[in-house]
């Protein structure tokens, strides 16, 4: 066989499904669009769901893709086996209601041994235990002896996920040979070893299942293909593992090359080399598909797995930041199948270096942090708190399974339940993030009934009034022959001059009207395929499924929502010019009274910075550029330099909407006709939403004359006040805070006297225990840093000491202990302490051996505290 190139089997494949009359479409984002029953893009069919199930018609009946794909179950096996990975790429071909079973197994063979030449009879295909259609084509059509040809039951060879279109399988083994092998003589098609290895998966989507084992056979028949690229390569060239394959194996190189260290030689270096190499492919596309870290959500997953290679690459000894130029080599290795890395190359690297300079400045923290936790952990108590882990996770951003294997490492464990529990909430938004209700993971809805072949066309860019038949109406629930007075409910027309909300811009609103009823627009949506609903009220007669309508729009709101439009494209073009063309949009709202625009950017703008842009965007504003629209295909558009969004899904002909010279953007929204229509431009708030991302609030037209009027009231207000005028309202405030500032350093010293005089009386009533003497004692009218003060001057007046103070504050109690070196040595731990102590009062905290500090719920418990604190300290002290 020969050794092909995994990039040489991509093409391959794609072009010979394109031979076979399949559209070659280009890999999806791994963020799902309209599904929330999946984070990442888990499967080449993923992305192509509702073709399969109807809702959406495909662009043609044959398709072909090579999707990448992201699977995070067993993140933690990643590495310590060559066999797990989280990114692969999956080779599909795809029929929707055309060719079926016998096509599908036929261009299985031909692909496998005709055009990649793999031997016949290193091949052994398999079909469902019940699929007798399946085996006589492999055994009739293909000529496979039946011998060769195996059956396995449903949980093989079916494929089925909730309730959904299903079917069996038909699946084809490689025989890698026997250095391979397990060495049994049993050894077949099915054994757990290496040897057999599943390299193309056809699934014939015949059946609609009920998710309760029940089935009816579909209309139209579905082929749904996936093969593995990198295990194809494998088995092509020959190698162990992925980890060996061309293009993975020159990261596993580079990894090597940065730590001076030759694969193989170590297991244990192995792992973290692994790791590195895997998890730095997924990276490296889930930031080229607009993925940031966060701490939820697929940011999460992102997250975890930048932060695990880190600390391996730490491990393997490798010193600074390194991820940000291993993904050069994602990029470089990638390019054939996937050349828009090459334009989001700065962008990726960016994101990258920033999430693991951010990292290495907590993890040295969080380690020592650990370390001492580790320290409390014993024979007789193994495993770390959910408390605790909670507390690395949210301070020092260490997820739980970098937590989990650094203490298997030293043969601890983690309490995953407590930890769950202490992080409830996020648990709670990640799980509202993917809820999963059917096969999209939305509720159903009445939309997804209406016939697929209904289609609406948007002719809102030139006209705001339009007449048009009324092709489908329903209520919430049904899909009705008419909506009365009273009736909420949704309108589709096949033309319609409304806008939908899409690409940051919110809807039009306006009136539908018939000749005996009328309907208030409220919102408008986009629905699956090329739909659009008017959903509102009718207020007036009735309006029935057939009639012509009169659809007008909301002349001003448009205006003022086109106006804002407009001044967000100018803002984007002024922000890469001030701050560098690493800006990319990460999510907008364009509205009639303000716009809102979320960036990448990875520190605060400066005042200097944000006046540089208004003035950019002003400047442009009285130029009155002229804005115009052009059609044209989307490769066109790339070559012009017109921005496109990332993770954006763009059909063959895009809409490039050009200002002047000065920008040009990929944009299906409305807009002004000449900027100067925006009239003005003000930033009024800019700040952080996630790691890596900004956003900026601003106002243009009359959004920002309001807003200046009411700045001035707010200004007169307070002047009047400060018995002042506006002019001179700063000047006064500067003068009481200097005030409040002198009154706060005049407390300051009366409270430190006043802790000196008390220590004198505190100090009474002390025992000595190993020379140490202790104390606990309940303090009143004293908040938390007036503990800490009282503490310092009682250790100072009573030599080595090692004690306890509490006080009620508001229903709650601050605790807080403290040691002197003296005490510390002779097993004085104020961390360990106060954790027994806390608990008495219905608290928690912790902290070093010399200082300690927390708090609890039950004030009526301090008496009993105190009392434990007495016993406790005598015990470490003896």
């Amino acid at each position: 066989m020969k050794p092909y190139g995994l990039n040489e089997l991509r093409k391959m494949y794609l072009d010979f499904f394109e031979s076979k009359g399949h559209l070659v479409m280009p890999s999806f984002s791994l963020v799902p669009e309209n599904d929330k029953s999946i984070l990442l893009i888990n499967a080449g069919m993923a992305p192509l769901k509702p073709y399969f199930t109807g809702q959406e018609i495909p662009p043609r009946k044959r398709v072909t893709t090579c999707q990448k794909c992201i699977r995070t179950g067993d993140i933690e096996n990643v590495g310590k086996t060559s066999r797990h990975g989280t990114f692969f790429e999956m080779l599909g071909n795809f029929s929707f209601g055309d060719y079926f079973k016998k096509e599908a197994i036929a261009w299985s063979w031909e692909f496998l041994t005709d055009v990649l030449e793999i031997p016949q009879e290193r091949l052994y295909p398999s079909v469902y235990l019940e699929d007798d259609e399946a085996f006589d084509i492999w055994n009739k059509q293909i000529g496979i002896p039946e011998e060769r040809i195996f059956r396995f039951g449903k949980e093989d060879n079916f494929w089925e996920h909730g309730a959904g279109p299903c079917g069996p399988c038909s699946e084809i083994y490689f025989d890698r040979g026997e250095k391979y092998g397990c060495g049994k003589p049993d050894c077949t098609v099915g054994c757990d070893c290496d040897r057999y290895v599943e390299i193309w998966n056809n699934v014939f989507t015949q059946f609609e299942g009920d998710g309760n084992g029940n089935y009816e056979e579909l209309e139209n028949k579905n082929i749904d293909t996936g093969m593995g690229l990198e295990r194809l390569a494998m088995v092509m060239q020959d190698v162990e593992s992925i980890f060996d394959v061309d293009t993975i194996r020159a990261i596993r190189d580079k990894v090597c090359s940065f730590a001076g260290v030759i694969y193989g030689e170590d297991e244990k270096r192995d792992i973290s080399i692994r790791v590195i190499t895997e998890h730095i492919r997924s990276v490296t596309f889930m930031v080229s598909d607009g993925i940031t870290p966060s701490n939820e959500g697929r940011g999460y997953i992102l997250r975890r797995l930048l932060r695990r290679a880190a600390r391996h690459g730490r491990l393997l000894g490798i010193r600074g930041d390194f991820l940000a130029e291993l993904s050069k080599t994602v990029i470089a290795e990638s390019l054939m199948g996937y050349p828009e890395l090459a334009d989001r190359q700065d962008y990726i690297l960016k994101m990258i270096t920033v999430e693991e300079q951010n990292f290495n400045k907590t993890i040295d923290q969080g380690l020592t942090v650990l370390s001492d936790m580790m320290e409390n952990l014993s024979e007789d108590n193994r495993v770390l708190s959910g408390e605790d882990t909670f507390k690395l996770y949210d301070t020092y951003g260490f997820p739980i399974d970098l937590t989990i294997e650094i203490l298997e490492e030293k043969g601890f464990s983690v309490d995953e339940e407590g930890f769950r529990k202490a992080m409830e909430h996020q648990r709670e938004t990640a799980r509202a993030a993917r809820e999963t209700t059917n096969y999209m993971g939305t509720d159903v809805t009445i939309y997804q009934s209406i016939d697929p072949s209904i289609e609406s066309k948007f002719v809102g860019y030139d006209r705001l009034c339009h007449n048009s038949k009324i092709t489908v109406l329903t209520t919430n629930d049904a899909i009705v022959d008419e909506l009365t007075a009273g009736q909420k409910g949704t309108v589709l027309t096949e033309e319609t001059p409304f806008y939908a909300t899409m690409g940051g811009q919110v809807a039009d609103g306006g009136i539908i009207e018939t000749t005996g009823g009328k309907f208030i627009v409220e919102d408008v949506i986009k629905l699956q395929g090329t739909k659009i609903g008017h959903v509102g009220k009718v207020t007036e007669g009735v309006i029935k499924t057939g009639e012509t309508a009169a659809l007008t729009v909301d002349s001003e709101q448009r205006y003022l929502t086109a106006g804002n439009h407009s001044a967000t494209h100018l803002m984007q073009k002024a922000l890469r010019m001030v701050l560098g063309n690493h800006v990319e949009q990460k999510g907008s709202m364009v509205d009639k009274d303000k716009l809102r625009f979320d960036f990448t950017h990875f520190s605060p703008m400066t005042e200097e910075e944000i006046a540089r842009v208004e003035e950019i965007v002003n400047a442009k504003i009285q130029e009155g550029l002229e804005v115009v629209t052009d059609e044209m295909t989307l490769d066109e558009a790339k070559k012009t330099g017109a921005m496109a969004l990332f993770g954006e899904k763009y059909g063959e002909v895009v809409r490039v909407v050009r200002m002047g010279d000065f920008s040009s953007e990929l944009c299906g929204g409305t807009h002004v006709g000449n900027t100067r229509q925006v009239t003005a431009f003000k930033i009024i708030s800019e700040s952080g939403v996630a790691a890596g991302v900004r956003r900026i609030e601003a106002l243009t037209g009359t959004g920002l004359l309001a807003h200046y009027a009411s700045v001035e009231r707010e200004l007169n207000t307070a002047a009047r006040q400060l018995k002042s005028s506006p002019a001179e309202v700063a000047g006064k405030i500067a003068s009481l805070q200097d005030e409040l500032k002198a009154l706060h350093k005049e407390n300051e010293k009366l409270k430190a006297k006043i802790a000196k005089e008390a220590a004198s009386d505190v100090a009474s009533g002390t025992e000595t225990v190993n020379g140490v003497q202790i104390l606990a004692k309940q303090l009143s009218d004293i908040d938390k840093n007036g503990l800490r003060s009282l503490g310092d001057e009682t250790k100072d007046k009573l030599g080595e000491a090692f004690l306890v103070f509490a006080c009620e504050s508001e229903g709650k109690v601050n605790l807080i202990a403290m040691a002197t070196q003296g005490a510390v040595d002779k097993g004085a731990h104020a961390g360990n302490l106060i954790k027994e102590v806390a608990a008495v009062v219905g608290g928690g905290g912790g902290g070093r051996p010399n200082m300690a500090q927390a708090g609890g719920k039950n004030p009526a418990a301090i008496p009993e505290a105190l009392e434990k604190a007495i016993e406790v300290m005598k015990k470490q002290l003896s």
